[in-house]
């Protein structure tokens, strides 16, 4: 297996000065695996215009690690129609060319950063070839689970007095702000989120209200006057098991229980990490506003309009609204699927620590429905009330609707078994020899896609008999057994009966 590796990745992996990150998990898996590391020409070119005549120097000698493309294939005719079109820059130029070895595959998969990468990819129709770390880290964990090692791993809140300050993780941030430590130490009584991994912090959240009359004269230009939730201190090491999507859930959360109007964060782009983590809150919904000035240069800042809204067509970037007016359907999943998919929605009788390990199922807000069901007409920003069922001499008492979702994607037609399986891989609750055994049960009804993301988890539990007696199932035989439409009017008697908190709805 050939990997052609992008610039960002060689110069992030060479030039960083702490080697127990997500880089150095990649390039373990990368030797684990025997996969040929390879590069681009074009990649020496770029690193001899870095402006660190170091990094030049260092890079050099590292560089002969890697497996140079001795030749390079004459650009597509479809490579370089989408380059006439798109291209302006030199690094657009590159960019194509890296991308081109791989359409007219000289390698077999290539692992890069860069989003206009991705999107050239995405149109050429080979974007299941092009990975970023984490996607990448997702695959082999994936396809490879006996050389995971599964230790536990969940979210903490703890006090920052609680917190060691001296573990490597927070390396990154005495760099970027000086003073850190004397910070930290004054936070000791707040409250911060934490992941850790055999004893070391993998992901840190501390979260901040602000008020209207909050001082931004340090921002360029200043925010107005809003109720907001500041991202105060976000670090998240990728290891392919969706953290980061989990600690956006939180964020998400508080947000909506504070009743802020906005959501923000300053941050550095000096480092890959750094950059990455804003690609994360780009893809949901964070946009640039401008930037702040600190001791160590200027800041970005990226904004989250919190307003209830809804775009139905990308709903990632007004998650968690969901739009009353969409079509809503009740939908099914077997007691052995529902908390393994939906953590969050757990119910009393079960254990929480069968449910901590890190699986990226688990942790993910976007996750994958399989499904057979006649009713296949489901779009966009759909909403999705899941039924969690159990056997049927039971079902009338602990049958229970728990999560509310809503549709990201849907993928139908699909073409073999395995398309089907990449497409499940990452987001679903099934290996691979289950994916196969639910893609082949039946060669005359194949199986479709619901690619969803999770919203609420319904405080109230309404159980079947509820159901039936408020009217929104006719009976115990009415139960659904694919996907069930209902109306508004009973998707609001499903509410009242969970005593849901209604503000993610928007009417």
């Amino acid at each position: 297996m050939r990997i052609l590796l992008d610039t960002n990745i060689v110069v992030h992996r060479e030039t960083s000065r702490i080697m127990n990150d997500d880089i150095g998990l990649l390039f373990k898996w990368l030797d684990n695996l025997k996969y040929e590391k390879c590069i681009h020409p074009a990649t020496m070119d770029e690193i001899g215009t870095h402006k660190d005549p170091e990094v030049k120097r260092t890079m050099a000698v590292k560089i002969k690690s890697y497996n140079m493309l001795k030749t390079l294939a004459p650009l597509d005719l479809s490579v370089k129609a989408l380059s006439d079109i798109l291209d302006k820059k030199t690094n657009d130029l590159i960019d194509t060319a890296i991308l081109n070895e791989l359409y007219c595959e000289r390698v077999d998969l290539l692992i890069t950063e860069d989003r206009g990468i991705h999107r050239k990819a995405k149109t050429l129709s080979c974007s299941e070839k092009v990975f970023t770390i984490d996607s990448f880290l997702e695959k082999v964990n994936a396809e490879n689970p006996s050389l995971v090692d599964y230790e536990v791993l969940s979210v903490k809140k703890l006090h920052f007095g609680e917190i060691d300050v001296r573990d490597e993780f927070f390396e990154s941030f005495r760099e970027d702000y000086p003073g850190f430590d004397k910070w930290f130490n004054k936070k000791s009584d707040d409250l911060a989120y934490i992941c850790s991994l055999a004893d070391k912090i993998v992901a840190f959240l501390y979260l901040k209200q602000e008020d209207k009359d909050e001082n931004y004269s340090d921002i360029t230009p200043p925010l107005g006057k809003a109720k907001r939730l500041k991202i105060g201190t976000f670090k998240v090491i990728q290891n392919g098991f969706k953290i980061g999507e989990r600690f956006l859930k939180i964020i998400f959360d508080n947000a909506l229980r504070f009743s802020a109007t906005e959501i923000y964060v300053t941050i550095f782009d000096k480092t890959l990490e750094q950059q990455r983590l804003i690609n994360l809150l780009k893809d949901w919904g964070f946009v640039f506003h401008g930037k702040k000035q600190s001791e160590t240069g200027e800041e970005n800042v990226l904004v989250r309009d919190f307003y209830p809204r809804v775009d139905t067509e990308n709903p990632k970037i007004t998650y968690p609204y969901i739009d009353r007016d969409a079509a809503i359907f009740l939908c099914p999943i077997y007691p052995a699927y529902h908390t393994e998919l939906l953590p969050d929605s757990i119910l009393k009788t079960e254990s929480p620590l069968d449910f901590i390990e890190h699986e990226p199922h688990r942790n993910a807000i976007s996750k994958v429905y399989i499904s057979r069901s006649i009713e296949r007409n489901l779009k966009p920003g759909d909403i999705i009330v899941f039924y969690r069922t159990t056997e049927k001499n039971k079902a009338y008492y602990e049958s229970v609707v728990s999560t509310i979702a809503v549709v990201e994607t849907i993928v139908k037609n699909i073409s073999d078994d395995d398309k089907f399986i990449g497409l499940c891989r990452k987001r679903s609750v099934f290996d691979d020899e289950a994916l196969l055994t639910y893609w082949n049960y039946n060669p005359d009804s194949r199986p479709f896609i619901v690619n969803f993301l999770s919203v609420y988890s319904l405080p109230k539990r309404p159980n079947l008999k509820t159901l039936i007696d408020l009217g929104v199932i006719s009976n115990v035989y009415s139960a659904p057994r694919g996907f069930l439409r209902i109306s508004k009017e009973k998707f609001d008697l499903i509410l009242k009966a969970s005593i849901s908190d209604e503000r993610f709805i928007v009417n």
